[in-house]
């Protein structure tokens, strides 16, 4: 692929009941974006209406949630005008990367992209070079999925604009990107107090300290998952087995990646032994399902990392 020189923040605002609605029947009728040029830091705007195929009065619940008016959409142009114009406006898919929050907005464009008979060429490049961001943010820093509205709030900051104006949405969505990428400190003390310390009110300001209570709660949870853990299980408790060490693992895993270099070595090495400790006893577990295997057994090679993490407690 060529490099990267640009962003392309979209959202899509689609046809929609209260009443339920099949997903594949929302089409779009509304596109919004931003482009965002790495170089120059400068950002573009993209907005318009789309006339749907099915294209009948929208319900209150509709035009409440999306804004969105009858008289929006009686003259506004089809999805594949709306979507060459966008496009032209993008000016380079090869040196695009595409993000929004949450896949339904790709899912949106390859299913109308379908429906109108759009060269599957062209969207699967954009599919190659798309980011789910709200998936990203979730898995790095708040644990749970959320709204806009929310992530911006973990950084202090207000939505600009107007709700479910996608064009809004899409701005939005890069601000806590930016946010995201250029502050990584204030990202991973968000990700502390969603995946470690829900109930603290507050983390300490110094990093040692910082550290040193990472390392009071780890012990903690290690110490936890040792005083049930056995040397021979029945596949069904290997199974709840195996999920519990990866929600242990999934705890603590993103402090390895250290972007703000909070992180001390010690705590790093300890989580890797967790980390490392999850990994084999799920290699060993498909192994033992891969043989039908009515028990599952933890060799000592597997149970020695959380020893280590035990003896260390003890320390």
């Amino acid at each position: 692929m060529a490099d990267v020189q640009q962003y392309v923040f979209f959202d899509f605002e689609m046809l929609c009941s209260n009443r339920g609605m099949p997903f594949e029947d929302m089409e779009a009728i509304r596109l919004g974006a931003v482009k965002y040029d790495l170089a120059s830091e400068n950002i573009v705007y993209f907005d318009e209406y789309i006339r749907p195929q099915n294209f009948r009065p929208l319900s209150s619940f509709c035009k409440k949630l999306t804004g969105i008016y009858d008289q929006d959409l009686v003259d506004a142009k089809d999805f594949p005008t709306v979507f060459e114009e966008f496009l032209t406006w993008v000016g380079g898919i090869k040196r695009t990367r595409f993000f929004s929050w949450s896949p339904s907005d790709i899912s949106r464009l390859k299913l109308d992209a379908d429906r109108h008979d759009i060269s599957s060429r062209t969207v699967k490049k954009i599919v190659q070079r798309y980011v789910d961001f709200q998936a990203i943010f979730t898995k790095r820093v708040t644990k749970e999925n959320v709204s806009v509205e929310r992530g911006l709030d973990f950084y202090g900051l207000t939505f600009s604009g107007q709700q479910h104006n996608p064009m809004h949405d899409a701005f939005n969505t890069l601000q806590i990107y930016l946010r995201f990428v250029n502050d990584p400190k204030a990202s991973d003390l968000i990700m502390l107090k969603q995946f470690i310390f829900q109930e603290a009110e507050y983390l300490p300001r110094s990093r040692k300290k910082l550290n040193q209570e990472i390392s009071k709660q780890l012990e903690k949870d290690v110490h936890s998952f040792l005083m049930e853990l056995k040397e021979i299980y029945k596949m069904k408790d290997a199974s709840k087995l195996t999920k519990r060490a990866r929600r242990l693992s999934q705890k603590y895993e993103n402090i390895l990646i250290n972007r703000s270099g909070l992180f001390e070595k010690d705590v790093m090495d300890n989580i890797r032994l967790l980390v490392d400790f999850h990994h084999e006893l799920q290699l060993s577990f498909e192994e033992h399902m891969s043989h039908a295997s009515r028990i599952m057994i933890l060799p000592e090679s597997i149970i020695q990392p959380m020893n280590e993490l035990s003896l260390k407690r003890g320390c």
